[in-house]
Parts: structure tokens; sequence; C-alpha cells
């Protein structure tokens, strides 16, 4: 079996480095159980929101954030962040450099763009990152997930990685929420699509030794 790891939007733009941005709480500290999902894979593949200030969906403040919006690939408001040639476009300290990555996305950067997967740059799924792509052709039959934040990114990238038919494996630990409502919602979501759920690395290497046995 062959397996791919992926850091979601692992970026200080979403921990308490950046606390005008988007923090979530202890966003910062999951770099360790990204390397170690790392460590079991044969190729790490990465993501990172790329935004404009002046995009279409930023307000000015939280207080303003998810509200609903008329647009075709920006659903909700957000406060600016992840802009590049900032700190919270940064990843975090310890991951690799992107280019270090086996692939990498760049994602949002249009405006009008605001997606939350990594797999494609419209919400309608139309317009691949060329990531599936890439899995595919490599032959990678499992991808082992982690990133910022649970509840959005992560969640929506683990489930268009299990449509687009690999086995998915969201380690817990390597992820962080930005609350705990939506974060159990996500953990459904993802669960009743076939993900697996491993909340400590006896969970993840038992999936994993579960995997290699089918």
């Amino acid at each position: 079996m062959k397996i791919a790891s992926f850091d979601v939007d692992a970026q200080k733009g979403f921990t308490p480095l950046c606390p005008n941005e988007l923090p979530v709480p202890e966003g910062d500290a999951i770099v360790p159980a990204l390397n170690q999902l790392a460590a079991r894979a044969q190729l790490r593949v990465g993501s990172k929101d790329a935004h404009s200030p002046q995009a279409a969906w930023v307000v000015p403040d939280h207080a303003q954030m998810l509200q609903a919006l008329p647009l075709a690939n920006a659903d909700l408001t957000w406060v600016s962040h992840c802009v590049p040639g900032t700190p919270g476009f940064e990843l975090l300290d310890g991951l690799p450099a992107p280019l270090d990555y086996d692939y990498f996305v760049w994602k949002g950067v249009e405006p009008d763009l605001h997606p939350y997967g990594a797999c494609y740059h419209d919400l309608a799924e139309k317009r691949s990152t060329g990531v599936i792509e890439f899995l595919r052709q490599n032959g990678v039959d499992l991808v082992l997930v982690g990133g910022l934040a649970l509840d959005y990114c992560v969640r929506t990238t683990a489930l268009q990685l299990r449509r687009a038919g690999f086995e998915v494996i969201v380690y817990l630990p390597a992820c962080r929420a930005i609350a705990s409502e939506t974060a159990e919602t996500a953990c459904i979501a993802m669960s009743e699509q076939g993900i697996t759920l491993a909340a400590s690395l006896e969970q993840l290497d038992s999936a994993l030794a579960k995997e290699n046995l089918r």
C-alpha cells in the first residue's frame, strides 16, 4: 500500500501566533503530529491559503464573520487571513518549505474564490488543483490527513479525497478546530463517509495495520 500524508493549511494565520486572523486554539501545536504522519508515508503533500486582502469575502472584524454571501465560490464572510507576504501566510515552524513537499497547492488566490478543500479551486469542485491527479499518478492508496482547521478545510479536503476513491485517515492530534460544535459535526460527516478518525498514535498505527491487511 502506498501512503501519502497531507498537511492542510498548516499556516500561522490559523494559530494564536496571528491573533488578528483566524487563531484556532492550539493551532501552532500540530507540527510534531504532522511530522509523525509524514514519517509513515512515502509522499508528503501540502496546501496553503493564499488570499488577497481585497477579497470579496473579507469583513473588517470577527463579529461580522460567517455571514452568508451570494457568491458562487465564497459562501461566507471571513476576516482577512493568510495574505502572501505576511506572517500569517507562512507555514508553521518545523514544517518543510512548500517546494520541499512532493506536491503543494496554493488556493483562494483569486479575490472571488474562497475554497475550503485543497483538491478544488471552486466550491462546485469542477476546477482541480491537481493534487488528486498527482496522488493517482503516483499510485497512492491511502492519505493521512492533518492540518487547520479540522471543521472547515481539513474536513472538506478529507471528504474530497474520499470521494475521489482514496482511503483516508484523519489524525486528530494533527488537527485543531475553530469550535467544538463544528468539530463534532465534521467528525460525524467524515465517519459517515468511511473516513477513519485516529485519536492517538496507537489508533493511527492500528488503522494502518488494518489497511495493510486489506
